[in-house]
């Protein structure tokens, strides 16, 4: 009687520990040497690509370079509209200068919102002008449903993509500038004194992954475009929309860990690649996951705390009135209640988002 009554208990501990499962963003797996679609979910649904946009800047950005508009020792100044482009950003004052190599590794590692203009300006003279070119160049890679009103993917509800023109872009980016793959892989860098982390967790947990770019608002959740390579063989994931840092690396890191465990079967049997996909009839407009984002910036941490604190409370009554048992065993029970008790709490923690 006593382990039933135990056993209830647990039940009633792990049902509550239990949060709803978060509605999956978008999420895309593919081949880059040739296409190949290994894994794909809603990879049509528009998203918002928050600082996924600084890949089409960098790319940009290499194309000038390439073209002989710019050199990576050229020094680029910081504009008035640069120094008006909120966090995440470098911080110059106008007339602050950068090299277009340290441009770059701000752009990628550290996301910087008011180094994308000033790259912006340097190529095209503006950026409106740049985020012409950026419209321009998104049609010729075959990115029919995407848009960008900005360069560095602050909130705007007409900027939006989808996975799919995501793994087009990254895959040209590294096709036709692998040169400069090695920006995609850096951990951190330094300006002046300052260390700047890279958000790309991967980079630091995940076996083999050499790149490329993070980026977060609240209306996107949490996004990620992820390379890894083992064996010389290097796959590709695109994740969005995951309701925190750590799900997104998770996420991804699922989806690549999958890829080169089962690319044998899947690269025999699968034709499919990201040109020749059919369209989904199914896709859907973009829409803001800002409720389900675990970010203090969003306004959702107190709400959650407070659901988490009514969860562990109804779990503790539950496990409470699941140890009430008959006259007899009560000395039983009662030895047993604290060490339940003290696994509602820990439950509780885990819970916790």
């Amino acid at each position: 009687m006593v382990l039933r009554v135990i056993a209830l208990a647990i039940c009633l501990i792990c049902s509550a520990s239990i949060s709803k499962t978060a509605v999956a963003g978008p999420a895309l797996l593919f081949d880059p040497s040739n296409g190949k679609v290994l894994y794909s979910e809603d990879l049509d649904t528009m998203w918002y690509p928050a600082s996924l946009t600084k890949i089409m800047t960098a790319y940009l950005a290499f194309e000038a370079i390439k073209n002989g508009k710019l050199r990576l020792d050229d020094k680029i100044q910081c504009s008035l509209v640069a120094t008006l482009q909120p966090p995440s950003k470098i911080g110059l004052p106008v007339g602050g200068e950068l090299t277009v190599d340290m441009a770059l590794q701000a752009i990628i590692i550290k996301s910087a919102n008011d180094v994308t203009v000033m790259l912006a300006e340097a190529i095209a003279g503006s950026e409106r002008a740049f985020v012409n070119k950026m419209n321009a160049t998104a049609q010729r890679l075959g990115m029919t449903r995407t848009h960008f009103e900005n360069t560095n993917g602050l909130p705007d509800p007409a900027q939006v993509t989808t996975a799919r023109d995501l793994a087009k872009l990254a895959r040209a980016v590294l096709a036709e500038h692998g040169q400069y793959a090695h920006y995609w892989t850096l951990p951190d860098m330094r300006i002046g004194k300052r260390r700047l982390g890279s958000h790309n967790a991967l980079l630091r947990t995940f076996p083999g992954a050499d790149g490329l770019k993070t980026g977060f608002t609240c209306d996107s959740g949490f996004n990620v475009v992820a390379s890894a390579t083992r064996d010389g063989r290097k796959l590709m994931a695109v994740v969005l929309g995951e309701s925190s840092g750590d799900e997104r690396a998770v996420r991804a890191a699922s989806l690549l860990e999958h890829g080169f465990t089962n690319y044998g079967w899947k690269d025999l049997f699968n034709t499919s690649n990201i040109d020749t996909l059919p369209i989904d009839p199914t896709a859907r407009a973009a829409a803001s996951v800002r409720r389900s984002v675990i970010a203090w910036d969003c306004g959702n941490n107190k709400r959650r705390a407070a659901e988490a604190r009514r969860k562990k409370t109804a779990t503790v009554k539950a496990a409470d009135k699941a140890m009430a048992v008959p006259t007899g065993i009560d000395a039983i029970a009662v030895d047993q209640k604290p060490a339940l008790k003290g696994s509602v709490e820990g439950s509780g923690g885990v819970a916790t988002p």
